[in-house]
């Protein structure tokens, strides 16, 4: 059997409006420092930016939405930034959930939550088990994530759970793993974006990424919104998908659905 949303094995499902969309929200510290203000006035206004990302997403019918706010190696930031984020998470948390659930958004958070503190893991837990039925949005928030830690975490879940693939690793295929990667669950992304200038992946969902079609832009991500995430649609859709096809291919196919 195929291993589901696996976009090498199969051709997955796409449209005009991606089915998920990862982004990678940098630029808070610059955008403060630009201004002349504390980094943690970035990261507050960053929040903003969350807020009517979701909302946008939520209008444009999207399925999933994947944000990268702490990675594996931000830990390597300076003690008191990193604690600052942790408190902004928590407050964040206790106060936008309830209005995420009245508009139907399922939370989950993605990563190696068990580094964060007692507080903050009852938070999201509450978080979760509150809107594991939603459906009109999933917003997944990596926290302490890492593309290779989910990797390594799901290569462990299943020879743990499998151990004859221990005995046999020529056995071991797509469909093994998959289902232990944080977002198997999901659609794999249609688009990542990346805000501020940079353009890399930053050991962000690597395995999932394998198709994704990227976006870059300058603005930072305190600046982003309805209308930079239009601009960044627009410009998924002047691409070719073709999942490894030819474009003759694909011009048959779509010849095919036509008629």
């Amino acid at each position: 059997m195929t291993a589901v949303n696996s976009s090498t094995l199969s051709i997955p499902q796409h449209s005009s409006v991606p089915r998920h969309i990862a982004i990678v929200m940098d630029g808070n510290g610059r955008w403060a420092r630009h201004r002349m203000l504390p980094r943690v006035a970035g990261h507050r206004r960053g929040v903003e930016a969350v807020r009517r990302t979701v909302q946008a997403c939520v209008q444009y019918g999207v399925e999933s939405l994947t944000l990268f706010a702490f990675s594996s190696e931000n830990w390597r930031r300076p003690v008191e930034e990193v604690s600052v984020l942790m408190r902004l998470f928590l407050k964040v948390l206790n106060s936008d959930v309830k209005k995420l659930h009245k508009a139907g958004v399922r939370l989950k958070i993605i990563g190696d939550v068990s580094a964060l503190g007692p507080e903050l893991l009852q938070a999201i837990e509450y978080a979760e088990e509150l809107t594991k039925n939603n459906f009109v949005l999933s917003l997944n928030v990596a926290v302490n994530y890492g593309g290779r830690w989910d990797i390594l975490q799901a290569t462990r879940t299943m020879l743990t759970k499998n151990p004859i693939l221990a005995r046999n690793p020529q056995d071991i295929s797509e469909e093994h793993l998959q289902p232990y990667l944080c977002l198997s669950d999901q659609p794999e992304p249609d688009l990542y974006i990346r805000t501020g200038g940079e353009q890399r992946v930053s050991n962000f969902l690597l395995w999932q990424l394998a198709y994704t079609e990227f976006y870059f832009t300058d603005r930072f991500w305190p600046e982003f919104g309805l209308e930079l995430l239009s601009d960044a649609i627009e410009s998924y859709n002047q691409r070719e998908r073709r999942f490894g096809r030819t474009s003759d291919q694909l011009h048959n196919l779509l010849q095919a659905d036509a008629s």
